[in-house]
């Protein structure tokens, strides 16, 4: 199978698996259902989680769900640039996907968030290539109010294993 067709098997087979999770009626293609997850399966939990001062879990760094594995929003909260911050938040992303079994060439789809849009054009330069010859789907928005602190970019992203 080529590799868009492959990212797009995975995509469809993704979105099948949440709504069906979610509780919506979906009608599904014939076919191979190998690795997909079951409906009542509940996701792993990877060990990093971040917590709140009363030792309640907040969130987690990656969370995987049958070959998916979904990383969440990455900053960088030092100085530099938007040059920067993007490096080191894709820097970030890569760690999480290969403790959690995936790389950067696995990646579907990532959302980006800027602190200014005017930074679109410089986080672009430093993002291209990353994920290999096939960049997977990809939203960008500027936040109103920033990217939480104080960080240029933030950026999450769902990767096959």
């Amino acid at each position: 199978m080529k590799p868009v067709a492959q990212r797009r098997s995975i995509l469809k087979r993704l979105f099948t698996s949440v709504a069906g999770l979610a509780g919506i009626n979906t009608i599904a293609h014939a076919g191979s259902r190998t690795g997909s997850p079951q409906p009542d399966a509940a996701p792993e939990k990877e060990a990093f989680t971040i917590t709140t001062d009363e030792g309640v879990p907040l969130f987690s760094g990656s969370t995987k769900m049958g070959n998916f594995v979904f990383v969440a929003g990455k900053g960088y909260h030092k100085e530099g640039d938007i040059r920067v911050h993007t490096d080191e938040v894709l820097k970030e992303l890569e760690k999480e996907l290969v403790k959690a079994g995936s790389s950067m060439e696995k990646v579907l789809k990532v959302n980006v968030y800027l602190h200014d849009l005017n930074d679109y054009k410089a986080m672009n330069e430093v993002y291209r290539g990353r994920f290999g010859s096939k960049p997977p789907v990809r939203t960008t928005v500027a936040v109103y109010g920033g990217v939480p602190g104080d960080s240029l970019v933030e950026m999450d992203c769902i990767a096959y294993i």
